[in-house]
């Protein structure tokens, strides 16, 4: 009988400069073709696992190691590197620290040509992933000037192109807009099909669902907390741990008593103020001759919970760091308190709009989250006390507490995603903008989060921008479309939300949750999240 593709046993781990144990006691095996998928809070362990099957740890993790890992029967503690990277390809969950090359060409095929294959295969499985992923169009590109979803594609194709029989996929969704997200699975999902094991970590548990996963393992506290079929899940997790379907969740939820109060967002129906920020017919390019924005008009007024939704490369976060002074106007303005962000520094702006950057490690470099926080505050020349409350409640906010004399950048992808929005929130800018502010989290501590954030005194308007339409759905009181570099709709959730060619041609996909708030919207008014639409009668009755 042959030996299953990866078997792990008694794995424990931890870090060389940490106290605690990131991973206790591991134990498990997956087949050839399957597809476990492994959910969990962030920091429960799931990247440290996923560094430890692929060879990372303790090669490049250094720390105190106990049980083994195999592939095909053989322990590969005396691997070298090289080795373990051609049977098991990892996808991180940052592409920033995967990506190497300059064009998307020379990316996809740096791992082929280490391994010294000749220029004509190179090329040849180089293009046939870039297919694969349907990305064809990027070919040519500097890698430098792509969206963090096609960053994320990239990065795909590398590990593709070195044809790994497993494949280690680490948050592969965070960054991919919904349509992409479900190519991506199906993608995965014919790689089983065809033999290749497959192991996905992911918040996104619902998506990945509709792929039918052969099991589900779910870490908590660096241990397995339960490991089996999807079906049992529901007997050993709290429906506010993980996204669950909402049909799953409205269905749980109806057995608690309903919510005390129904948070309704302002809905921006009062008299108009005048404008925070204004783009004037704002156009942009990065490279010559390819322009990014093609005439942006719009208004950010005091009250608005903008969500921005649209394709990966559709030019969203370009259009924020408009904002933002980052990045200036081809042509037309873009007026932040009235004044043209030409004319103000970056830092003039920060005191007004506070920007939390889709990558963390774009913005963390400090060496304790301490003073990661006290950093922003200290250069608007806040007192010393209002710092020290600023950066306690912010940290409570993001759930960090604990980790408040941690280096950031020791932390997990979702943990430095955390500090990188306490960052801004310690500042009190009177504007938030957050790109992809739940990438890498888990469902209950992005809810956490954003409940907090919208109850914090003194943010005037909170803008992000979303892959995540439920995030839209829950939070917003406008949504705003963009696609191709021109904004496509803006308006109330509602009215957006409910136009799903619209959504089609954005590359959205509608979620359980918008189904369901769609159905009730008659009864309840507005959009809600699904454990209050529990305690929300489906249908009117025909007597009423």
């Amino acid at each position: 009988m042959s030996q299953p593709p990866l078997i792990v046993e008694n794995l424990s781990f931890r870090y060389r400069d940490r106290q605690e144990t990131a991973i206790r006691d591991i134990t498990f095996s997956v087949e050839k073709g399957e597809i476990l998928l492994i959910a969990g809070a962030s920091g429960c362990g799931k990247t440290t696992l996923i560094r430890a099957i692929n060879g990372l740890i303790p090669r490049s993790y250094k720390g105190e190691v106990m049980g083994r890992v195999l592939l095909y029967g053989e322990e590969t503690k005396g691997w070298p590197l090289a080795r373990v990277s051609q049977k098991v390809g990892t996808v991180l969950q940052d592409p920033e620290r995967q990506i190497l090359g300059t064009k998307v060409l020379n990316e996809v095929a740096f791992g082929l040509e280490n391994l010294g294959l000749p220029r004509q295969e190179i090329i040849q499985r180089a293009d046939e992933a870039l297919n694969l992923l349907k990305i064809s169009d990027l070919r040519a590109r500097e890698t430098f000037n792509l969206s963090g979803g096609e960053k994320q594609k990239v990065a795909l194709a590398g590990v593709l192109a070195m044809r790994p029989s497993i494949l280690l996929l680490d948050e592969p969704l965070a960054s991919l807009d919904p349509a992409s997200a479900l190519e991506t699975l199906a993608m995965v999902r014919m790689l089983a099909d065809e033999g290749m094991t497959v192991l996905m970590v992911e918040h996104r548990v619902e998506d990945v669902l509709k792929i039918k996963p052969s099991r589900i393992m779910f870490m908590s506290g660096g241990e397995i907390r339960y490991l089996g079929a999807v079906k049992g899940l529901v007997n050993v997790v709290d429906y506010r741990e993980i996204k669950l379907p909402a049909k799953m969740i409205i269905k749980l939820a109806a057995r608690d008593p309903a919510p005390a109060e129904m948070k309704i967002l302002p809905n921006g129906t009062g008299p108009r103020s005048e404008p925070l920020v204004c783009f004037e017919d704002v156009a942009f390019a990065y490279e010559r001759g390819v322009d990014v924005l093609h005439g942006i008009n719009l208004e950010i007024h005091s009250g608005d919970v903008i969500a921005v939704l649209g394709p990966n490369g559709a030019g969203k976060t370009t259009f924020v760091k408009h904002a933002i002074g980052l990045l200036k106007p081809k042509s037309g303005r873009v007026l932040v308190d009235g004044r043209d962000t030409r004319a103000a520094s970056v830092a003039q702006i920060a005191s007004t709009l506070g920007y939390v950057f889709q990558s963390p490690s774009h913005m963390l470099f400090a060496p304790t989250v301490h003073e990661e926080l006290a950093f922003g505050p200290k250069n608007l020349k806040h007192p010393k006390d209002q710092i020290e409350k600023e950066v306690k409640e912010a940290l409570q906010i993001v759930n960090l507490s604990d980790k408040e004399q941690d280096p950031p950048l020791a932390l997990s992808f979702g943990q430095q995603k955390r500090v990188s929005i306490a960052a801004i929130l310690a500042m009190r800018s009177r504007i938030l903008v957050m790109d992809e502010p739940t990438a890498g989290q888990d469902y209950m501590n992005y809810m956490s989060f954003m409940d907090s954030i919208l109850q914090m005194p003194g943010f005037e308007a909170i803008l992000f921008i979303t892959h995540d339409v439920d995030l839209a759905v829950i939070y917003a009181n406008r949504v705003i479309l963009v696609a191709n570099g021109r904004v496509e709709a803006d308006g109330k959730p509602h009215e957006v939300l409910n136009d799903l060619d619209l959504l089609q041609a954005c590359r959205l996909v509608p979620t359980s949750l918008l189904a369901a708030n769609l159905e009730r919207l008659p009864r309840s008014g507005c959009f809600m999240r699904a454990e209050a639409l529990a305690h929300v009668p489906k249908f009117i009755s025909i007597q009423e």
